[in-house]
């Protein structure tokens, strides 16, 4: 038999030209968004002035099995699409373990990440109806990166805010995405009511993905011609992301594989929720049955400690409520750096298959994680961003309890991006002067206080 490659690239005509919504093999649905005020559902309608239409469509839509990718969308995710699917090979050897390791990487792009394919449908649909620009939040800046990307791509309008401790960490991100033409605003900052406000309440805070999401929802709902766009947590970026494991998945069956154990990074759910997708269908519909893992950081642990709850997707309290695994919306996690993890909930549709059993999840310490992100650099060649490395760590440790076992499994992991920005955290790492915090349980109740009236069952 031939030696499995260390990387399999699909043909352009192989990609896939329909993302998949797993929220239409769901047993249950998870719950809707709801106003918060009322505490009634929200019809599709009510969304028009936040999301474009057609994502608003897409977010409320739990019965269509796929959508069609649109062509012009397709003609993007050609310059750097489909993207490759690698056997561990080295890894593996270190590890001295009999598991096969498969990763999925998506840095093959300037915005370093997965980020990149939500990013091109949004600014698209954008387009498509006429708009003038974007706001949007970003943390470790990925997804700022990408939409920029994307908004310089179809000529609108970008304007960002950058968690304060990820623009002051990260400046060289800032830099790439005013190269592609974005605004790009410490958040919080004072150019919106609900930044001055959060600043008045703590002016040294560092901010949080949830402060700069209400400074962006509030900037587009306040600017003629303007939508709001979120890289991750929403129905439809998890649609678009399916992208990641329709492809892995067409990839596996070339080689004759298909995962035991299928591990991603878990921040707001975007990489997690694309990658798992058709082989969480598998497992809805009864065809397999493969161990999904989601790994969060210690320090801001949504799924392995938070609560399955409805809760402001923003700190300032200017969204719907969703139901999902929060820790609060006013947690202000760490300031560690895997900064496209320190969101405090969690995607809902990943939310509900966790609380019915369909996925496990694991928090692990940040000086962990980039153990085996360098590591991984040394054998595999690729320096991985920090919230990828928390899959990388998973994926290790599962890997050597098969040596211990003498189960040959296959493991799949997402790769979702490069960590070139992110030199700050590895000279950090390897001085030594790294810290974990893993929050106090009266930490969290600080968090858990902030949580709105529930609805009644």
């Amino acid at each position: 038999m031939a030696k499995i490659p260390h990387r399999l690239y699909l043909t352009e005509d192989q990609m896939p030209k329909q993302w998949y919504n797993l929220r239409a093999d769901m047993k249950e649905q998870p719950d809707p968004l709801i106003h918060p005020g009322t505490l009634a559902p929200l019809p599709e309608d009510a969304l028009y002035p936040i999301f474009c239409e057609k994502l608003a469509h897409q977010e409320v839509d739990g019965k269509t099995r796929y959508f069609d990718v649109p062509e012009q969308v397709q003609d993007m995710y050609k310059m750097y699409r489909p993207s490759p699917l690698c056997r561990a090979y080295n890894l593996e050897k270190a590890l001295d373990t009999p598991a096969k390791i498969y990763y999925k990487f998506e840095g093959n792009n300037t915005s370093g990440s997965h980020k990149l394919n939500s990013a091109i449908a949004q600014a698209y649909y954008a387009k498509e109806q006429g708009l003038k620009g974007l706001t949007t939040e970003t943390g470790a800046g990925q997804w700022g990166t990408a939409l920029s990307e994307a908004c310089s791509y179809y000529g609108l309008d970008l304007k960002v805010y950058m968690v304060k401790v990820s623009y002051e960490q990260k400046p060289y991100r800032k830099a790439v995405m005013q190269t592609f033409g974005a605004s790009v605003t410490p958040s919080p900052s004072d150019t919106t009511e609900a930044g001055r406000a959060i600043l008045a309440h703590d002016p040294l805070t560092t901010g949080s993905l949830g402060c700069a999401i209400s400074e962006a929802v509030e900037a587009a709902t306040t600017t003629e011609g303007y939508r709001y766009v979120l890289g991750s947590v929403l129905n439809q970026v998890l649609l678009h992301q399916s992208i990641i494991g329709l492809e892995s998945k067409q990839a596996m069956e070339i080689l004759g594989e298909y995962p035991d154990i299928v591990i991603g990074c878990a921040g707001g759910g975007s990489n997690l929720g694309g990658l798992i997708a058709p082989f969480m269908q598998d497992k809805l519909l009864g065809k397999a049955d493969p161990r999904i893992l989601a790994v969060e950081p210690a320090s801001c642990p949504s799924f392995t400690r938070g609560r399955y709850a409805y809760d402001f997707c923003d700190t300032g309290h200017v969204t719907p409520l969703a139901r999902m695994y929060t820790l609060g919306n006013g947690f202000i996690p760490a300031s560690n750096h895997a900064g496209g993890l320190r969101y405090h909930g969690m995607s809902p549709i990943l939310s509900k298959l966790y609380h019915d059993g369909y996925m496990e999840a694991t928090a692990v310490k940040q000086t962990d994680v980039f153990d085996a992100a360098v590591q991984f650099a040394k054998l595999e060649t690729i320096l991985p961003a920090p919230e990828s490395s928390h899959a990388i760590r998973a994926a290790i440790d599962e890997a050597l309890k098969c040596k211990e076992s003498g189960e040959a499994k296959t493991i799949l992991f997402g790769l979702t991006g490069t960590g070139y920005f992110d030199m700050a955290a590895y000279e950090a790492y390897l001085a030594g002067t790294m810290q974990n915090h893993v929050p106090s349980d009266e930490e969290l109740q600080g968090g858990f206080d902030t949580l709105p009236p529930q609805p009644a069952e």
